[in-house]
């Protein structure tokens, strides 16, 4: 699921290789797999991801040792290409023999994962009168129990994840762009999501709102993912907005700090002891590598060479994939910036954050070059 099972960003792997040589980590294999900026999935020995090619979406499944394809599924979908490439920006989220996927315009699919059979499918747009935002539907779909959570409508919505039936509906507001993240407070469950206007929590079973913090960003772009501490938030957006640390009790947040040191345009910096690692800019345009102290937003360091780029983290290691394709290893460390590892990988537009598992390595740029590298130790 998108940014792994904790919804962070970081890995629990350790035993993978952090350097390498001159001429890079080994490619595996890789694959065409179409327009766009979804990441990858991994569960049971496959590898899911989506792309858009000849007005169509496909789901992608991938042997992940071979890449070997084991099956697709395809679907009528506009490319949607405003401003950018275009293509989905979800990714698919796997439940047991499940994968959930969902399009831009609100196609809505649960298939097997081993064979890419179709469990169910509704396309909520139409049935739920939902009104898209500008870039179409972005986040990833959520598992909670028996339920599963969508940033659609302006608070999100639930349905069943065994026949897709409504659970619960917000309302007709705008949504963000961000994925649903499950947390619990004072013994509750809630999800906490962005709509276009803002970021906001609700509880998980009724979908009623709990607090909103009003964030205004321009173009209505929502869509880093808030990083949530005790009853503290941290959120973030680009187009200059910045980043703020809230404090929430009931249905109130309060502002602890905010600043501009870290402009979040579409990836969620990673938080590890208590400083957050990103990007701090939009893609296209400068984006320094920074390291921010969470409790006080302070600027720790940061790494002056890049126009922009995604975040992930494994053992202390951060995963740094830069918009340009260059792949990058460092120490999550406030002591600096100091890569262990660094090489070009991949050419294009790379936007999309890169995933480990088991010792693998994947990456991908928009126009749907998907590349397996082994740093298997």
């Amino acid at each position: 699921m998108f940014r792994g099972p904790d919804h962070n960003g970081i890995s629990t792997e350790t035993a993978w290789k952090k350097t390498w040589g001159e001429s890079g980590p080994g490619k595996i294999w890789e694959a065409e797999v179409g327009t766009g900026f979804s990441s990858v999935s991994t569960a049971d020995g496959r590898v899911f991801t989506l792309g858009n090619q000849s007005k169509k979406d496909t789901l992608f499944a991938f042997d992940a040792i071979t890449g070997k394809q084991l099956w697709k599924h395809s679907y009528d979908s506009k490319l949607g290409a405003k401003f950018y490439d275009g293509g989905p920006g979800s990714t698919p989220t796997i439940d047991g023999d499940k994968v959930f996927i969902l399009s831009r315009w609100g196609d809505l699919f649960c298939l097997n994962t081993k064979t890419g059979d179709i469990y169910w499918q509704r396309q909520l747009a139409e049935e739920e009168g939902l009104k898209l935002p500008d870039w179409g539907f972005n986040g990833s779909p959520l598992v909670a129990g028996n339920m599963l959570v969508l940033n659609a409508g302006g608070a999100g919505m639930a349905v069943n994840k065994n026949d897709g039936k409504t659970i619960w509906l917000s309302n007709e507001e705008e949504a963000g762009y961000s994925t649903p993240l499950p947390f619990m407070h004072d013994g509750n469950q809630y999800v906490a999501l962005t709509s276009g206007k803002s970021f906001l929590a609700a509880d998980l079973k009724t979908g009623k709102k709990s607090w909103e913090i009003q964030w205004l960003t321009r173009y209505g772009v929502n869509a880093a993912d808030p990083i949530i501490v005790g009853n503290e938030v941290w959120i973030g957006s680009g187009y200059g907005k910045g980043q703020g640390l809230y404090t929430f009790e009931g249905s109130e947040a309060k502002v602890k700090w905010t600043n501009r040191e870290m402009r979040s345009q579409q990836n969620s910096p990673v938080l590890i002891d208590d400083h957050l690692y990103g990007f701090d800019g939009d893609g296209g345009s400068r984006a320094p590598l920074k390291c921010i102290e969470r409790s006080s937003g302070k600027v720790v360091w940061e790494a002056d060479e890049f126009k922009y780029g995604s975040v992930a983290a494994a053992g202390g290691q951060l995963i740094i994939m830069t918009a340009q394709g260059e792949l990058i290893i460092a120490p999550a460390s406030p002591s600096g910036f100091q890569p262990s590892a660094r090489s070009k990988v991949m050419d294009g537009k790379c936007w999309t954050v890169p995933v480990i598992s088991k010792g693998l390595i994947y990456v991908r740029n928009s126009k749907g070059r998907l590349i397996c590298l082994d740093v298997r130790s």
